[in-house]
């Protein structure tokens, strides 16, 4: 521990206790928005390889990939990233390669990680991996696992793990009990490691990351460069401050945030946005984000319960909204949700239609800044995408904006690439000015979250520059 102190030190940080949330990160200079509080390598990491899609082991990219000849499991893109992973891959190779191919079925991404954690563990015990104040299994040891607070059935389904784990070390020492305490420890601090776009790629454990605690309303944000974890400020981060960061999706009302935590992580809430739980501007909030809308389609009001559990109030002009029209409009989406939920993706014409008709549905149903609302049109869009109906798209991407505005703070990232979407069609589609006031408001968002130097701020920032030259070329045409 006192290695990591001095090491976070001279990077401005040091780990401290309190007595609500266990461990933090806390300040010990000043941040500025945009500024790298910490980065971190993945302890351990595992792409999220399925049998149509997989990546490299190293770097997850998925373009020219070939796979160990080996154990037929693990995919490189060159010998690079095989040379750089060989030293754990060996052991893994040999334990993969003794599995039945029916067993290599059950190898998910967190029973791989598992294995990973174990001969990582071994390998630097026997210094053939080497130790620093970042990268060593004491700071594994001390992550929390909420093991007891666990119900009957997960332990059972991580003893279950622990076992096919065993079975793949063949380990005669191994503690079975410790790795399925191990499994509640990931659930509970590994992270999903994504692109620049945010897409998921596979899953890493970052021990000193992991240290720092959630809020709602953040004042960090954490984003992958390829596996590298960074940890970016998003405001002024004084002397002294908690490093905070969100562990979860927080467009969504208070109760629906604190649902997700505990579910997942097993704790509640206490940040300033969830301390206004039952105050009036939260239920208010709630009611917008997963309410009714007003059947005066002019009225932008909200709804609440009235007194009499008989209909729902606008709280802006009064009218009356009755449950049973509620109850009626909502049975009739539940059958087109289940549809679209099975519908197959990749018949687009098909899931559009259905998606279309639920947002007709849910248009008349839900406030028009509904986040479910906002799902839908999400959802739509992507096909759209997908089709290549770009005029279509666009339309889509403008519908989310406002909603996005709304849900999400000024330096958030899905913020930013919501612009980058509108911005890239808006120049696909030849309407140049629009598009470089969008792909601005992207840039001033991502260089924030993001940085200037990965492949994809670079691309953002060129596409920018691109754009301004020929809106500048165009107007020079017209003055002419």
């Amino acid at each position: 521990m006192e290695d990591l102190q001095a090491d976070l030190s001279a990077n401005g940080l040091t780990v401290s206790t309190t007595p609500e949330k266990g461990r933090c990160l806390l300040s010990i200079k000043d941040f500025s928005p945009g500024e790298v509080i910490i980065s971190q390598e993945p302890y351990v990491s595992v792409p999220n390889n399925s049998a149509v899609h997989s990546r490299c082991e190293g770097c997850f990219r998925s373009s020219n990939l070939k796979k160990c000849s080996a154990c037929h499991v693990v995919w490189y893109c060159g010998s690079t990233c095989q040379k750089s992973d060989w030293k754990l891959h060996r052991l893994e190779c040999n334990a993969l390669s003794r599995l039945e191919k029916e067993r290599q079925k059950s190898l998910t991404p967190s029973i791989r990680l598992m294995v990973k954690l174990y001969m990582r563990r071994k390998l630097q015990s026997e210094k053939i991996m080497p130790t620093t104040a970042r990268d060593n299994y004491n700071l594994v040891e001390a992550l929390v696992s909420h093991i007891t607070d666990i119900d009957e059935k997960q332990l059972v389904l991580y003893a279950q793990m622990a076992n096919l784990v065993n079975l793949i070390l063949q380990w005669p020492d191994i503690n079975v009990k410790e790795i399925a305490e191990n499994f509640s420890k990931l659930a509970c601090n590994a992270h999903t490691i994504c692109d620049g776009e945010l897409r998921p790629l596979g899953t890493g454990l970052y021990p000193v990351i992991s240290i720092i605690n959630h809020s709602c309303l953040p004042n960090s944000v954490l984003v992958f460069e390829e596996r590298l974890a960074v940890v970016r400020a998003v405001q002024h981060i004084p002397k002294g401050t908690e490093v905070l960061i969100s562990y979860i999706e927080t467009a969504g009302s208070t109760i629906t945030r604190q649902k997700a935590l505990k579910e997942q992580y097993l704790f509640t809430c206490t940040c300033p946005r969830c301390r206004r739980m039952g105050q009036y501007d939260d239920i208010q909030e709630s009611a917008i984000l997963e309410g009714y809308r007003c059947k005066d389609d002019r009225c932008d009001g909200f709804l609440l319960r009235d007194s009499d559990d008989i209909g729902f109030i606008c709280q802006q002009c009064g009218l009356v909204r009755n449950k049973e029209e509620i109850k009626r409009l909502a049975s009739e989406l539940k059958p087109l949700s289940d549809k679209a939920t099975m519908s197959s993706s990749s018949h687009y014409v098909e899931a559009t239609s259905i998606y279309k008709m639920i947002e007709k549905l849910q248009t008349k149903l839900f406030h028009p800044f509904s986040i479910n609302l906002m799902r839908t049109r999400e959802a739509i869009l992507k096909i759209l995408m997908e089709m290549k109906d770009w005029r279509a798209a666009l339309t889509y991407c403008k519908l989310t904006i406002p909603v996005y505005q709304r849900v999400y703070p000024g330096f958030h990232p899905l913020l930013g690439l919501q612009y980058y979407t509108c911005g890239k069609l808006e120049w696909l589609l030849g309407e140049t000015e629009d598009a470089v006031k969008s792909l601005t408001k992207a840039a001033d968002i991502l260089q924030i979250t993001h940085g200037t130097n990965t492949p994809f701020m670079k691309e953002l920032l060129f596409k920018l520059e691109e754009a301004r030259a020929e809106a500048s070329h165009k107007r020079s045409s017209k003055d002419k």
